[in-house]
């Protein structure tokens, strides 16, 4: 009894993560476009642009340096 109720209750459908993450990748590095998610520290971003690029932090994401 407990079970069906329940069931009806819960949520239908798919409980995927995968739009909403796709949504939140709102830095983009002007080099190679890659995307980042909205929430990467500044480190992440220096380490990306130094090792694929070898160019500073403000080349690859120009308005980006000071959000993060």
């Amino acid at each position: 009894m407990k079970r069906e109720r329940n069931a009806k209750d819960a949520k239908k459908g798919p409980t995927s993560q995968l739009k909403v993450n796709n949504a939140a990748k709102t830095i983009i590095c002007q080099t190679c476009r890659q995307t980042f998610l909205c929430t990467v520290r500044a480190k992440a971003l220096s380490e990306h642009s130094e090792n694929k690029h070898s160019k500073p932090l403000e080349t690859c994401f120009p308005g980006n340096v000071r959000n993060c």
